[in-house]
Order: C-alpha cells, then structure tokens, then sequence
C-alpha cells in the first residue's frame, strides 16, 4: 500500500513539476515576443520620423532657396504649402516615438528642431549650414536609436 501511495506522490509531484515548468517556458516566450515587438516599434517609429525629417528638411530647402533666390510669387507659395503639409506630417511620428522610446525623445525634439531653424535664414551659405546641421542632428537620432 505505501509503494502505490508513493507512486501517485511522485504522479502527482511529476505532473505539478512539469506545470511548473510550461508555465515559466510560456512566460518566458511570451517576454521575448513583447521585446520583440516593441523594438520593432520603436525601429518603426524611429525610422518614420527620420523619413518625416528629410521630407521636410527638403521642403523646407526647396522653399527658403526660392524665397532667397527671388521666384516667382506663386512658385514660393506652392513650396510654402508643401512645407506646411511635411511639418505637419511630423507630428504623428515624433509623438511616436515619445510614448514609444522617451528616452529618445530629447534627441527627436531636437532634430526637429534643427529642421525647423531652416526657416527665415539671411542667405543661402547660413541655409546650407543650416541643412547640414539639421542632417546631422537626424545622424544622432539613429545613432542614439542604435545604441538605445
């Protein structure tokens, strides 16, 4: 009678064992997946706000170069509005990637910040300057996205 008694124990403890253990698998599993996915989002989310970025920091080029270079009225207009439409185009990703990866949120603010400086410059070398440094402040957005 003890020997039956011992093996349903041991039954038991075997099962509850091996319970134990497909839960902390699953539970295991189910962490690597979230990680994953969420620097997914993040390299998404990174990588519509650098996009967001150069299409307004061109816009931004095309229309201050016009405006410098005496265009035509409606030609500076039509590179005014499409200004207007990429800024407005940054929102959505740079709030983001701010609920996404906050501690990127610095470096994003300041990126496009940087694009935004394009605005009213005197001439066309403080424009180029300008670029350059917006173009940068985009490089440490993904270097600091890299090493995050």
């Amino acid at each position: 009678m003890w020997g039956s008694v011992i093996a349903v124990l041991g039954t038991l403890l075997g099962s509850v064992t091996a319970y134990v253990l497909q839960q902390r698998t699953a539970r295991t599993d189910r962490a690597d997946v979230r990680r994953h996915e969420e620097r997914r989002d993040r390299i998404a989310a990174v990588t519509a706000l650098v996009a967001a970025l150069a299409d307004h920091r061109r816009a931004m080029w095309v229309r201050e170069d016009l405006r410098l270079s005496g265009a035509a009225e409606a030609d500076y207009q039509a590179a005014r509005a499409a200004s207007h439409n990429t800024r407005s185009a940054l929102t959505a990703p740079l709030t983001m990637l701010a609920v996404l990866a906050p501690d990127l949120a610095g470096v994003a603010r300041e990126a496009a910040g940087a694009t935004y400086a394009l605005r009213g410059v005197e001439d066309r070398e403080v424009l180029d300057l300008y670029r350059r440094a917006a173009i940068e402040a985009a490089d440490d957005l993904v270097r600091a996205a890299a090493t995050a």
